[in-house]
């Protein structure tokens, strides 16, 4: 399966989290850290909800970029 993450930068350092799976969320110190550690979070999650009886949710968001003029 093939979930949308977003990463957001803060000031200290940099988080993502997983549209389609409320409270799947990591903190990294880089973009890079954070996309590995986000794999492991959703593998995780989805274990999890798999041993308690519960259905995986269908990746469902879609992200898109757009242009707006400065």
């Amino acid at each position: 399966m093939r979930y949308a993450i977003v990463i957001e930068k803060t000031d200290a350092n940099y988080a993502a989290y997983v549209p389609d799976l409320p409270g799947c969320i990591v903190t990294g110190t880089s973009v890079e850290e954070t996309e590995k550690l986000i794999q492991e979070a959703i593998k995780f999650h989805l274990d999890g909800l798999r041993e308690d009886g519960l259905p995986l949710p269908a990746p469902s968001s879609q992200v898109e970029y757009v242009e707006v003029a400065a």
